[in-house]
């Protein structure tokens, strides 16, 4: 266990690293690609440009600092992170190098206020609780090798079809080049690709999250490509796997992982899903219909239009197909066409007003996924509503740890 006067000076010293996080993570992964470039095959380069994977690493120091006398305080992040690291294949023995250049990091950024006695406690506390990320992780490891169909590493897919589910969104169906057996996944859960794409110095490694339930020969993820805007550069592996990867190519996934699945019990369902974010609380949706639960369920899904809809007509049917199930839609941009045939529920955005009237009941569960800007909102006016947190599950496809804290 980790001494008192170490507790105490990393407790008191938590807020200034939350202060100064978005420097120390920046200085943080300068520091890190110099000393180690072969990491640049395992970050997301596209999240380094958008400062992304910076701001998440400051957060995740800050409240494992914070809560440094009880990590089951931030089991949420440590789940989180460990279930990516284990999808990566981060090592045990890759940790020291982490912390050693986080604490050079914040030497850079505080300059005299990280003093040696600082320092000292903060590289305590970081082998604290990186022990508890590796024991973790060792657990993963075992866990996701031993299970029926399961395997170490990487394991190579062949593309047996693509299919366009929208305008920006296409589906791969994959199976295993070897004819072996699969392992299970819990919907809501990702496979995770490491990708060499072809003018790329380093591979590219990218979480797609299985976007139908569970049960089949072979797993589907469905794939939004991400095209350039604003001062978001275009997406390196989306692009690839729309532009270049045919049926019969070969892919390398790593075995399902994810913290985001569906908790047990008999309250009703609130799905919430924005873009791209439909995938994994589709198959979510899938498996409770599979199921033939008698749990009230309300799907609620925001677009464009129709025509960056994935899964529309999938949705419908099941909704067609099962009584407790309410579709809901929202386009921000209906196209004529949509207007003519008014095959949405509302234009504009989800707001808490539509959420009230439609959810049925703030006591039940809610599975949210999309950007961050819509987590946000939704989060934020589930908040309002009074939902408890307990019952707010979310994926961000974002490293950013934990939405809706100050």
């Amino acid at each position: 266990m980790i001494d008192e006067k170490t507790i105490s000076i990393v407790q008191a010293t938590a807020p200034v690293l939350k202060e100064h996080s978005k420097e120390i993570g920046k200085r943080f992964y300068k520091l890190l690609f110099e000393k180690s470039p072969d990491l640049y095959n395992i970050f997301n380069q596209t999240n380094q440009k958008r400062g992304l994977q910076q701001e998440a690493l400051g957060y995740a120091v800050y409240a494992a600092g914070e809560h440094i006398t009880n990590l089951d305080a931030i089991k949420p992040v440590i789940e989180r992170i460990s279930q990516k690291h284990r999808a990566i294949g981060i090592k045990a023995e890759q940790y020291p190098v982490v912390g050693e250049t986080l604490l050079d990091a914040v030497k850079d950024v505080l300059g005299d206020a990280a003093t040696d006695e600082i320092i000292e406690a903060w590289g305590k506390a970081y082998g604290y609780i990186s022990d508890a990320f590796i024991e973790l992780e060792k657990k993963l490891y075992a866990e996701t090798k031993s299970q029926t169909g399961g395997w170490e590493g990487y394991r190579s897919f062949i593309v047996e079809k693509k299919v366009k589910e929208s305008d920006e969104v296409t589906s791969f169906y994959l199976r295993p080049e070897d004819g072996k057996e699969i392992a299970g996944y819990k919907a809501g859960q990702y496979l995770t690709i490491k990708a060499k794409v072809p003018g790329e110095e380093y591979t590219h490694i990218r979480h797609y999250s299985l976007s139908e339930a569970a049960g089949k020969d072979y797993y589907r993820i469905s794939v939004k490509r991400e095209d350039e805007h604003d001062i978001s550069p275009e997406g390196i592996v989306s692009n690839f796997l729309h532009n270049h990867i045919q049926t019969s190519d070969l892919l390398p996934f790593s075995a399902p992982a994810g913290d985001f699945v569906l908790e047990q019990g008999d309250l009703p369902v609130v799905f919430i899903s924005g873009g791209i974010g439909i995938t994994p609380v589709f198959s979510m949706l899938q498996t409770l219909a599979n199921e033939k639960t008698a749990r009230k369920i309300t799907f609620i899904h925001s677009s464009r239009n129709s025509n960056t809809h994935a899964f529309r007509k999938d949705l419908k049917q099941l909704a067609g197909q099962h009584s407790n199930i309410t579709s809901l839609v929202c386009y921000d941009v209906p196209t004529e066409e949509d207007r003519t045939s008014q095959n949405f529920d509302r234009e504009g955005y989800i707001d808490l007003n539509f959420l009230k009237a439609n959810a049925g009941t703030m006591d039940a569960q809610f599975y949210l996924c999309g950007s961050l800007p819509f987590m946000e909102t939704i989060i934020k006016a589930l908040d309002e509503w009074g939902v408890s947190k307990e019952h707010v599950h979310y994926e961000s496809f974002s490293p950013v740890a934990i939405l809706g804290e100050e």
